[in-house]
């Protein structure tokens, strides 16, 4: 009998997934066998298990895998559901990219906190993964290929099959009776990895046996650099954060260029941007060493990243703010940019109890103001208030503005103003301020 099921219940039992399992089944041997050995398993095990079978309809052969899908399922007494997807191209973007990310978008969304979806990707699909990152020019992190566990939506994916050759799969689906669908576009070697598939790792292999083994070796190499990597960025943004969320440039002048340049790739990474080496020089060239009185921007796909006061911020746009002509006392109100309240207090107040809430509006970005924070010595312009509180031009717009009539009473989350301060230990008005997330504060 095959060994491939005391293998995968060994490989479950390390990935450990909580929460209800998932196979994204294709109707192909690679998720036909994944989702037998996970039946077995659940039943043992009394979990809960669904296949989801994606349609993307890009083929008319297509249209007949729903229904296969249903009976094989039916069959391993598995529910099972088809999600349609529509694939959406854009320019520089293939096919199989668009597809694939369709699918994934689509699975995800079925996944609670606790979740697994279980994919079949074996050891043949790592080495086509590591060789188009090879060809690509990638880095460790594409050199690492595919994790066996990543999150993925609410819960996570996990790759059981990883280290087995499909070769394994093959055998145990045919020793079990099987039955699956071979996809005619896995012939058009106009798809890099069918043309890898069909004409080049056969070829590799045949001349080196062993070659499937050697890139997963490789592969699982990249994955530990690739963690210590990510370890070091942990250690060395913390100390390069500045007060206002941005990061650092004499702090990252500091660094070794490698170990600069890994600090800011997590960094971007964290917030969803993920550049080429290219890009990264560019920023760091036109960016973070502009001349010190320039205010650069550098475009990064749909996010721009931009320098102020000697350091690096990525502005995440929010809702518009909403200027309150009232402030009702005791109640949060809600002003786009995030929630403020007036609340009456016996000690510790902010504003002087005298203030009247009736009179009091709240808002944004208003021309030729005036201030004198509490504790200064005398009034300024706002715009050179800003500039002292590190305030970059992008947020400042955001930040509310308690005024009494044309006079400013506060900046909500900086200052108070001088003649509206509370007495120490004295009753009277506390302003709270709650930003939107991303927003100043």
């Amino acid at each position: 009998m095959s060994a491939l099921y005391p293998h995968f219940c060994r490989k479950m039992q390390e990935l450990a997934p909580a929460g209800r399992w998932f196979v994204a089944f294709s109707g192909g041997l690679d998720s036909t066998v994944l989702l037998a050995l996970c039946a077995r398993l659940a039943a043992e095990q009394g979990r809960a298990l669904t296949a989801l079978h994606v349609h993307h309809g890009l083929q008319a052969a297509a249209d007949a895998w729903p229904a296969h899908c249903a009976a094989v399922a039916s069959a391993l007494g598995v529910p099972c559901r088809t999600l349609s997807v529509q694939v959406a191209l854009g320019p520089r973007i293939s096919l199989e990219a668009a597809a694939r990310e369709a699918r994934y978008r689509a699975l995800a969304a079925e996944l609670a906190p606790g979740d697994a979806l279980l994919t079949g990707h074996h050891k043949d699909d790592q080495a086509e993964t590591l060789l188009l990152a090879l060809k690509r020019g990638a880095g460790v992190a594409g050199l690492a290929a595919m994790p066996a566990s990543r999150p993925l939506g609410a819960g996570v994916q996990l790759r059981p099959l990883l280290d087995c050759a499909r070769s394994q799969l093959e055998a145990h689906a045919r020793e079990a009776g099987l039955s699956w669908v071979e996809d005619p576009s896995n012939a058009d070697n106009r798809f890099d990895r069918n043309f890898l598939r069909n004409e080049i790792l056969p070829r590799l292999q045949a001349h080196w046996p062993s070659f499937m083994d050697t890139l997963s070796r490789s592969a699982e190499l990249c994955a530990e650099q690739l963690a210590l990597a990510c370890e070091l960025a942990e250690q060395d943004l913390p100390g390069l954060l500045t007060a206002g969320g941005g990061l650092s440039v004499a702090g990252l002048a500091r660094l070794s260029p490698a170990r600069r340049g890994n600090a800011l790739r997590h960094w971007l990474q964290g917030r969803g941007i993920h550049c080429s080496r290219a890009q990264l020089t560019a920023l760091w060239r036109e960016l973070a060493q502009a001349r010190p009185d320039a205010t650069p921007r550098l475009q990064l796909g749909s996010k721009e990243i931009r320098r102020y006061q000697g350091a690096l911020y990525l502005p995440e746009p929010g809702p518009a703010p909403i200027p309150l002509p009232a402030l009702q006392a005791g109640t949060w109100l809600d002003c786009g940019a995030g929630r403020i309240r007036l609340e009456w207090v016996e000690t510790g107040a902010e504003l002087a109890a005298g203030l009247d809430p009736a009179r009091l509006q709240l808002a944004f970005a208003v021309p030729g103001l005036r201030a004198r924070p509490q504790g200064r010595a005398g009034s300024r312009p706002l715009k050179k208030l800003w500039q002292e509180y590190a305030i970059p031009p992008w947020q400042r717009e955001r930040i509310p503005l308690l005024l009494d009539g044309d006079r400013l009473v506060a900046a909500a989350g900086l200052f108070i103003c001088q003649e509206y301060a509370s007495p120490p230990d004295r009753p009277g008005w506390r302003l709270q301020w709650q930003p939107r997330d991303g927003e100043a504060r």
